[in-house]
């Protein structure tokens, strides 16, 4: 059976509400990637537990392109894989220019096998040579895998790759929306080189699975994101739109996340509907709110955090 060569999903023409549905098998986008592509207009599917296809990639030993960015370094120890790894962290264009990129690098650490690190942009065409190098000098076969959570830019990366140096003219379907990438698709970069892009897989408690289309443009940046500082003595509380907030006093933060959000200061006590946690942060270390950002502690800190409920949060050592 024909698959879609945008998301990968088994083209079939009876079922409308499906994935992989076109009114011509002889098409060779499904509906579904026509819209998203022409129109903008995302059908959701059902989320589906993609964690099986990271095994069978596991057993083939082949290398593996661990894609995420730069808002999103928290996960990589999730993932239960043994393959050599170089890890690409995506969207360089969207880093701080304060932000040492070799300072960062060295910085995150994880128990994958990792043989190398590249920062790249996809949209400015940013170390795509270096990271070309990397692949040729790493790879096991001509097959190398792109695995990584969903919205870090994957299939993105993958069309850049084939655009370079590939000779073929046909692209995978992308979108800021969880979830584009269905099934695995095969690129031949050349006769030597098949990059094997594969669905994102979804990170439990992340605000990308949760949030509305709307409210996803807001929390995913697309230009340079400038720290916001704010040096704390009084007892007050900081809003995040409506989804989050931060009751603390006496420390120093910065926050790193998407410059559409509005950020707002409250020295009164509200009413709030939204779940809350206590905290002890200690100095330099880093509140992880999954797939929003982060905020950097510059000194300790007792912390009331409230979320939207199924929103995930960790803490970690300052990766800046």
């Amino acid at each position: 059976m024909t698959k879609c060569i945008g998301c990968g999903a088994k083209l079939q023409d009876k079922f409308p509400d499906k994935e992989g549905y076109t009114k011509d098998l002889n098409n060779k986008f499904c509906m579904r990637c026509f819209n998203i592509t022409h129109y903008n207009q995302y059908l959701k599917v059902e989320d589906k537990d993609y964690s099986k296809i990271v095994e069978k990639i596991d057993a083939k030993g082949d290398l593996v392109l661990l894609v995420t960015d730069f808002l999103n370094l928290y996960n990589l120890d999730e993932l239960d894989l043994h393959s050599p790894v170089i890890l690409v962290i995506t969207k360089a264009d969207i880093l701080p220019r304060s932000v040492n990129k070799e300072h960062l690098l060295k910085n995150i650490k994880c128990k994958l096998d990792v043989v190398d690190k590249v920062i790249v942009s996809s949209k400015n065409n940013l170390n795509f040579d270096l990271l070309y190098s990397k692949i040729l000098k790493y790879k096991k076969s001509k097959n190398v895998y792109v695995v990584g959570y969903t919205n870090a830019g994957k299939s993105t990366l993958v069309n850049k790759m084939v655009k370079n140096y590939g000779t073929g003219t046909s692209e995978i379907t992308t979108s800021n929306l969880p979830s584009t990438t269905l099934d695995l698709i095969y690129i031949e970069v050349d006769e030597n080189l098949t990059l094997i892009d594969t669905p994102g897989l979804l990170d439990d408690g992340s605000m990308v699975l949760l949030a509305s289309s709307e409210v996803l443009k807001k929390i995913t940046p697309k230009k340079e994101i400038r720290p916001i500082i704010y040096q704390i003595k009084q007892k007050q509380s900081l809003l995040i739109e409506d989804f989050m907030r931060l009751d603390l006093e006496n420390t120093n933060i910065i926050c790193y996340m998407s410059n559409n959000l509005e950020f707002r200061r409250v020295y009164k006590d509200k009413e709030c509907s939204l779940v809350r946690y206590s905290l002890d942060i200690k100095t330099n270390q880093d509140l992880v709110i999954k797939g929003l950002g982060f905020i950097t502690f510059k000194k300790e800190c007792k912390v009331t955090l409230w979320l939207l409920e199924s929103t995930k949060y960790l803490i970690r050592d300052s990766i800046i």
